[in-house]
């Protein structure tokens, strides 16, 4: 599990022959920092400020994945601590939702988006990854474990829905919805907003790495940075949350 891991540092620090070579080496044999001075250049020779497509990217990826946790966790309490009708169809949407893939609903986002006038907005990106069917479908099953017990005695006690929502249900759930910013986190860094964004001070860092990476050979040196850094952020977000994805797979839930 580890190799292409280390390939992807090792490669970062492999000059450009050694890049090249057949069959690869795991470990360059010549050490070489060229390649992120190389890539330092060429981002600063970008008429779009670096410092700009790193905001692009802070703003897309923060509001996506704080407004699918926010949002999955509010359509999910009421189907899984309450009924009314319709329940049973709306989560069978949520499950069928799954079966399809981002091409298949391709167009109609598109469409969707350029009927709401949001298109070329940092919304054209954001507002879509609040409906990710996943987050909503992990949230509802883990909520489904609280007892019932425990929130009939806080409405006993005067709590209002939003008030047990929020300071018993949300606490209980903190590896869910942990483990869902994680996901939700990988799935935005890695949004190039290529689909809806068309002015170069609207799009992600994301997309001008993956310009670099298609540059030509004369930039693999450049790319194989680009590799690490596209790698390293969610794999450093993973780690710093690591334990709350385990609680989530390992917990039995609360007993009545």
């Amino acid at each position: 599990m580890a190799i292409p891991l280390v390939y992807v540092v090792s490669n970062a620090f492999k000059p450009l022959d050694e890049l090249f070579r057949y069959p690869p080496t795991l470990f360059p044999r010549h050490i070489t920092t060229n390649n992120f001075s190389d890539l330092f250049v060429l981002m600063s020779n970008s008429w779009v400020p670096f410092s700009r497509y790193i905001l692009n990217t802070i703003i897309i990826t923060g509001g996506g994945t704080l407004g699918h946790v926010i949002v999955a966790s509010l359509a999910a309490y009421p189907l899984a601590k309450h009924d009314f009708p319709g329940k049973n169809l709306l989560f069978s949407m949520v499950v069928l939702s799954l079966m399809f893939t981002w091409q298949v609903t391709q167009v109609p986002n598109y469409l969707i988006i350029s009927k709401l006038g949001i298109n070329n907005t940092y919304l054209a990106v954001i507002l879509p990854a609040f409906a990710y069917g996943l987050g909503l479908y992990l949230m509802k099953q883990f909520m489904e474990q609280i007892p019932d017990s425990l929130l009939e005695s806080a409405r006993l006690d005067g709590a209002s829905e939003f008030r047990i929502f929020w300071s018993i249900v949300m606490p209980n759930v903190k590896p869910a919805w942990l483990t869902l910013a994680i996901l939700q986190f990988q799935t935005m860094w890695g949004n190039t907003g290529s689909q809806f964004l068309r002015d170069e001070q609207l799009k992600p860092l994301q997309y001008a790495l993956f310009q670099i990476v298609n540059s030509g050979p004369a930039r693999q040196g450049a790319a194989a940075v680009v590799t690490l850094i596209i790698a390293a952020v969610p794999i450093i977000f993973f780690l710093i949350f690591n334990s709350s994805i385990i609680e989530t797979m390992t917990t039995s839930g609360m007993k009545e």
